[in-house]
């Protein structure tokens, strides 16, 4: 027992050190994308279900790339501000399921066709998804799951839905060299780490332990590895129950798909599996907080059905095209650490990581960190920005202002109690006003005459 549980943690090890460049890299790019894509409109671009919106959906949930709780959280809050309940679930899925990251780890892990099937059967679930919830969510249903979102029940992760650091203004070049495109990235990249290591820990430390105590024989009794035909229709049905008890989600369940797929899982049964993370228990449980109990199981079955049917799909079309991998050689079984391309890759990204690290810490950086798991501000303020980091003149302001949280630029009045994530800036003492929380980074915070709100800039 103890040798085995060694073994285990060995291979957890080693499966962790074989793919961190991968995530990285994938953190890294989605980080960029997310620096110059504003969630502030997002609500208004998604004012019905039809066929235009709902690709405007997919796309913003691409390139909005979060963890799976995050995205639930992001999609209330949508829904809160007005959007369209099924536009907001399509983001949802669109933003964790077609994003760069898992696209990366899944071309390493199990290679390009897992990663080609990911996009292909990703547009095919939201299309079914879009017309199973026309279907079943009427107009009633809607407004009962209004009311309930509107009472604001905490999930988690709201304070990462909230969140909004990207820069509105310069061609995307300009966006991302630019001293507040490299905060924002940097906040955005350790923002993911933060919201996604225990997902992807504890993916690795299941996957370990399967791999190990799981003899290859139970795998290819439970998916029917002696009956090809039958084994491509259960796989697709049985992958989505295997990830709803894994409590999994995100980029964390590519690992144990692995597991999965050399143990005998047909390729839809895997693409059904990754699809799965957002119908894992506790994310359950938060749809029920969100939507009410009714709307929360009507949700859980479509979102299955969705799931299972674009599996199949997939498993259809890349069987036609013979596309579907012959060999079962997932990387999982590595023995050890060698010094390879791998080894280069990560040393790469390690050096790229504390650079950002320094520029995150340097730039109110933790105290992000510490807001994110908390309660989401009002669904109809603007979004909480964190990271910009240059000056920024501030016009005067009336007393009568909405109360918003900045942490963009720094507002007209500054309290003498004021909390700083501006690691570099210089704090002036203004007229008393309640304490204010800035994460305005590089910037000098000036004493200006005004009220004592907090305005978003």
């Amino acid at each position: 027992m103890v040798h085995q549980l060694l073994q285990a943690a060995q291979m957890t090890g080693v499966m962790a050190w074989e793919i961190l460049w991968a995530l990285c890299l994938g953190f890294l790019l989605s980080s960029v994308v997310e620096a110059v894509v504003s969630k502030a409109q997002m609500s208004k671009l998604l004012p019905d279900s039809s066929g235009k919106t709902i690709a405007k959906a997919s796309l913003m949930g691409a390139a909005s790339s979060s963890c799976s709780y995050a995205a639930t959280a992001l999609a209330r809050t949508l829904f809160r501000k007005g959007a369209d309940f099924i536009a907001a679930i399509a983001f949802q899925f669109a933003s964790t399921n077609l994003v760069v990251e898992l696209s990366v780890l899944l071309a390493v892990m199990l290679g390009w066709q897992f990663m080609a099937a990911e996009f292909v059967g990703g547009p095919i679930m939201i299309a079914l998804l879009v017309v199973l919830l026309r279907a079943t969510v009427k107009p009633k249903l809607i407004e009962a799951a209004r009311r309930q979102a509107e009472r604001g029940l905490t999930g988690r992760m709201e304070g990462h839905a909230a969140m909004d650091m990207s820069l509105h203004e310069g061609t995307f070049w300009q966006k991302v060299t630019s001293r507040k495109g490299v905060t924002a990235t940097s906040h955005y990249y350790w923002m993911d780490w933060y919201s996604l290591v225990p997902d992807i820990a504890l993916g690795l430390v299941i996957s370990g332990v399967l791999a190990v105590f799981v003899p290859t024989a139970f795998w290819k009794a439970f998916f029917l590895t002696d009956h090809p035909v039958l084994a491509r229709l259960w796989g697709p049905l049985v992958g989505p129950l295997v990830a709803v008890l894994s409590f999994v989600c995100s980029v964390g369940n590519v690992p144990l798909a692995a597991v999965l797929w050399n143990g005998g899982i047909s390729f839809g049964g895997v693409i059904a599996f990754l699809f799965a993370d957002l119908i894992i228990l506790p994310i359950l449980n938060i749809y029920r907080k969100y939507y009410g109990l009714k709307v929360a199981a009507i949700l859980t079955v479509v979102f299955y059905i969705a799931m299972a049917g674009a599996a199949l799909v997939v498993e259809g079309i890349f069987g036609a095209l013979h596309l579907i991998p012959t060999q079962r050689n997932a990387m999982v079984m590595q023995e050890a650490i060698t010094w390879n391309y791998t080894s280069v890759l990560n040393i790469l990204f390690l050096i790229i990581s504390a650079m950002l690290l320094v520029r995150f810490l340097k730039t109110g950086g933790p105290a992000m960190l510490r807001e994110m798991g908390g309660a989401a501000s009002d669904p109809n303020a603007e979004p909480h920005h964190c990271c910009h980091d240059e000056a920024t003149p501030i016009a005067a302001h009336t007393a009568h202002m909405p109360d918003t949280h900045s942490s963009c630029e720094e507002p007209e009045v500054a309290a003498p109690a004021a909390h700083s994530c501006c690691g570099e800036a210089e704090e002036v003492e203004a007229n008393a006003s309640p304490a204010l929380h800035s994460c305005c980074s590089d910037s000098e915070t000036k004493e200006t005459a005004g009220t004592g709100g907090h305005y978003h800039h």
